[in-house]
């Protein structure tokens, strides 16, 4: 099983709100920008994870996206039922009956035994998942133990200016 790019791009965006100041929205423009997708697409996922409350939405002139949630309570299983839907690995084309047709009355047996072994499997990834939130993601891949917050609206000098500071407070 593959995730889509649109839980990629969803997890980036999640990042990116969850390393935003939480009272200054993130504009549409920005994470565009800082995604370099396409805009319609960014669009449409943005609302799941608006549906999903992932995220809110915030109008007017300063508006944009801001997390909904602390990252230390989004997981990465959030994040994929919200772009994904629920997930079934095994597709269940009820092929597998086929082999046993001819033994009767187990022929149907195939399709539930293997059905079984897949809902194990996927309740076992989704534990996994949701044992990874988004905070301890961000922490373990910057070495830090806060989430550091950076301001994505700022010009890109001024932005640059403070995450060269905060990798040096990161490292010291």
């Amino acid at each position: 099983m593959q995730l889509t790019h649109g839980f990629e791009q969803a997890a980036c965006i999640i990042t990116l709100l969850a390393t935003q100041d939480p009272g200054i929205p993130i504009s549409s423009e920005v994470i565009h920008h800082r995604l370099d997708g396409s805009q319609t697409y960014l669009r449409k996922i943005m609302r799941k994870l608006v549906v999903a409350g992932l995220v809110k939405s915030v109008s007017g002139n300063n508006g944009g996206f801001t997390i909904a949630r602390s990252p230390k309570e989004i997981n990465l299983y959030d994040i994929v039922q919200a772009t994904e839907g629920e997930i079934h690995t095994y597709p269940n084309t009820g092929l597998i009956d086929m082999v046993f047709k001819d033994f009767q009355p187990v022929a149907n047996q195939g399709t539930s035994v293997v059905n079984q072994a897949f809902a194990k499997a996927d309740r076992q990834w989704e534990a996994v998942l949701k044992q990874q939130t988004v905070s301890d993601l961000i922490c373990e891949t910057l070495g830090h133990h806060e989430i550091p917050l950076v301001n994505w609206n700022e010009s890109d000098e001024k932005r640059e200016l403070l995450i060269q500071k905060l990798i040096r407070n990161i490292k010291a």
